[in-house]
């Protein structure tokens, strides 16, 4: 017990002021153990961090080492009655080993040493309760004399050791002496004397009081105050108060702080133009980032703990973060709105994923901002400000929570919005095209310590990232993704190409290899993939509009043959390749696709670049050591070498179907396939599901058998099988002899021999 925390010492205060109480209304002289067990019961329901404290850890571990020989030696006599029938039920046999582990006489033992124990720790409690109480009134004489003088100095430390920091209990008479104090109107030296003791009490008894109100009231007030010293204390209660306290009492300090910069804004005290950027090393700006950031900790941490109380509680907390970040700056929406502010220290609503990841809370956020905070959503995006720092981290933000919001039905329920600067009501659909047009059409983002380490802030990985996020949620998908407007919208780049139209896009290659992230995620679905081979119903009568799979066949064939003039000579062409190869072969792997893709005649080009594609591997020279630009050359070999793992892989993947393997028959490149394949089967040391599938399908036509023959693959496959078969892995820690069956052929052989009759290996 010598490493109690300050968190042990509040709890063994809070008993003690309970058992002084009991010792009061009960008994005259030591207080009963069962009192002890009562208070210890109460305190497990209120306090959640009841079991992380060291003095329950070591009552538990005491307990177990007293008790536990007992435990388990009546658990085992009334299992064995159990299994005789004598008891019945998990709950009798609990109860059973319950009452006679009481009766014991470990247990009166261990009792009445605890009885004694607590007697003398009482009484030296009491004793050591009243020698602090007379230090802190002689420390508050002391202080009050020197506040007097004009001294001053802050012993509220903020640091976790108990050593540091020394509760004074404070009855309902103080409390509201203090509540008065620190009145706004009182002298300075007055409140800055409240605000000392206030910080010496437990924030536990402040919350519980009668006077918490007042206290907050005048807490709110004093957060403005022109002394940043003294607001500075209160930031720090409030901090000791969040980490100390349960649920239920720090939601009030979040809503007191959220009112008081809510107020702030709305009086203007922070009419701070986007134009003029910001200055964090301003100390009043420094300041409110503190109070923002204390918030934003807050957000981040109650979903943690709001599930275990009433919803009102969790909705307090909701309504007035949503009023704090709907605040508007008049006259000019030019100035900093809360949302710049939070954007900055949670740039990607971290806090909002929190909250919108449990229905729970969710339905709550998702019906306060339909009904109330409808202007979140709808405010107006810009992308070119004087103070282009702050105006991204605030489009990036917003973009998040936007992104956030459309992954639920009740989310996307709140369009079509109304904005200030567009007649037209912004749809769905027309959120969804702009998402998409940011990925070839951002604007040049501020490089800035936020992007010039990583991309994961630029508008095309954020838009991407979001995309791929309502890829894999169907509903989000099916009502987001798979309408023909969006698909258009992602094709337009692939479509100015293969016109020849002038584009103005950032980075290009970039583009192409995002867009074709999302339309293979897209093809990988049944829903998906219908809607890229055959169009929506909006577009089904247009027969001079092809659907999405004629425009991607036909650039990925442009691709293949290097008919792209602004690429070519790219760097990282070979991985734009790859990516659109990847969607047509997430089409043509289904009978469906590959029929529409037939007539290109897409596995020849494959074939033709595959074949390029080897011999000019050949002639890239080994890096040598001191040659110049190795690590160029080392480069361009890498992306070269993966296309043509790719382009064989692709061609690999027509065989999942009788008619692809018919296509592969026809480039003659399957033996180089199987080989390819049967080699990365060896390095991974497994066969994957697909694989097995290509396997089954090659074995069924001569061609296919005698290339997997050739390759090496049916022998490697039946000499592990064999080995398998003949020791196993568990022969290596078994010492006895194995059971020998009485079937005449074992299960496990007649099983090996059913699979290589399947693989028609046998």
């Amino acid at each position: 017990m010598s490493h109690f925390t300050s968190e042990d010492e509040a709890l063994l205060q809070s008993m003690l002021r309970q058992l002084l109480q009991s010792v009061k209304e009960k008994i005259t002289g030591a207080p009963s153990v069962e009192c002890a067990e009562e208070i210890l019961l109460h305190l497990e329901e209120t306090d959640e961090n009841f079991h992380n404290y060291e003095f329950v850890k070591y009552l538990r571990q005491y307990i177990n080492n007293t008790l536990g020989s007992v435990i388990e030696e009546e658990t085992e006599k009334c299992t064995s009655a159990q299994n005789q029938g004598e008891v019945s039920g998990y709950d009798t046999l609990v109860q059973r080993v319950t009452k006679k582990t009481r009766e014991s006489k470990e247990y009166r033992e261990m009792m009445l040493a605890l009885k004694n124990v607590m007697m003398v720790v009482v009484e030296s409690l009491i004793n050591k309760f009243e020698e602090d109480r007379m230090h802190n009134k002689e420390l508050d004489s002391k202080t009050y004399k020197e506040c007097q003088s004009g001294y001053y100095t802050d012993n509220c430390s903020d640091s976790d050791s108990s050593f540091n920091q020394s509760y004074t209990f404070m009855n309902q008479e103080q409390l509201q002496l203090l509540a008065e104090r620190l009145d706004p109107i009182q002298p300075k030296e007055v409140r800055q004397e409240a605000l000392q003791t206030l910080c010496s009490a437990p924030p536990s008894d402040i919350l519980n009081s009668e006077s918490w109100p007042s206290l907050r009231k005048h807490l709110t007030m004093s957060l403005s105050d022109p002394d940043a010293t003294f607001s500075e204390k209160i930031l720090r209660f409030y901090a000791k108060t969040f980490s100390s306290s349960p649920f239920n009492m720090t939601r009030e300090v979040y809503t007191s702080l959220a009112k008081h910069l809510e107020l702030c804004f709305l009086s203007g005290e922070y009419y701070l133009p986007i134009s003029a950027g910001l200055d964090v090393s301003n100390t009043d700006i420094n300041h409110l980032l503190k109070k923002v950031r204390l918030l934003n900790e807050y957000q981040k941490e109650a979903p943690s703990f709001w599930i275990r109380h009433p919803e009102k509680y969790m909705e307090e907390i909701v309504e007035c973060t949503l009023s704090l970040l709907s605040v508007k700056c008049e006259p000019s929406p030019e100035f900093l709105s809360p949302v710049y502010f939070l954007a900055l220290l949670d740039i990607k609503a971290v806090w909002f994923k929190k909250w919108t990841h449990a229905y729970y809370s969710r339905t709550v956020v998702l019906r306060l901002l339909e009904k109330k905070y409808k202007s979140l959503v709808s405010e107006k995006q810009k992308f070119s400000y004087t103070g282009p720092d702050l105006q991204y981290i605030y489009f990036v933000h917003s973009l998040c929570l936007l992104g956030r919001l459309l992954i639920y039905k009740q989310g996307r329920n709140l369009f079509p919005v109304q904005l200030k600067n567009r007649k037209d009501r912004v749809s769905l659909s027309d959120l969804l095209i702009l998402f998409t047009e940011l990925i070839y059409y951002s604007p040049s983002y501020p490089k800035t310590a936020l992007t010039v380490q990583t991309d994961n802030y630029s508008p095309a990985s954020l838009v991407t990232e979001i995309l791929q996020v309502f890829c894999d949620q169907m509903g989000s998908a099916a009502e987001c993704l798979y309408t023909d407007a969006v698909i258009d919208a992602l094709l337009h780049p692939v479509q100015s190409l293969l016109s020849g139209t002038e584009m103005h896009i950032n980075c290009l290659e970039t583009t192409l290899i995002h867009v074709a992230d999302i339309l293979a995620r897209i093809a990988a679905v049944e829903d998906g993939l219908s809607l890229l081979l055959y169009g929506g119903n909006e577009n089904s009568s247009k027969e001079d509009s092809p659907t999405a799979v004629h425009v991607i066949v036909e650039f990925t064939k442009n691709l293949l043959h290097d008919d792209i003039s602004l690429l070519s000579g790219s760097e990282l062409l070979p991985v734009v390749k790859g990516a659109f190869i990847f969607v047509c072969r997430q089409m043509y792997r289904t009978y469906e696709g590959l029929q529409v893709l037939i007539p290109y005649g897409l596995h020849e080009s494959i074939a033709e670049a595959w074949k390029k594609t080897s011999l000019l591997s050949e002639r890239i020279p080994t890096p040598v050591t001191g040659a110049n630009s190795p690590s160029s050359i080392s480069q361009e070999s890498k992306h070269i070498s993966l296309l043509e793992e790719t382009l064989l892989d692709a061609l690999l993947n027509f065989s999942a179907t009788p008619k692809g393997l018919f296509l592969l028959h026809s480039t003659g490149t399957m033996n180089d396939c199987v080989t390819f394949m049967f080699s990365s089967i060896s390095k991974k040391k497994q066969v994957k599901f697909g694989n097995g599938v290509i396997v089954t399908q090659m074995a069924t036509t001569p061609t296919g058998a005698v290339a997997l023959q050739s390759s090496g693959f049916i022998k490697a496959l039946v000499t592990e099988l064999w080995a398998l078969l003949e020791c196993g892995k568990d022969d290596v820690r078994i010492t006895q002899p194995r059971y020998t069956p009485v079937d005449p052929i074992d299960q496990s052989c007649q099983k090996v021999r059913s699979y290589l009759r399947e693989e028609r290996i046998i």
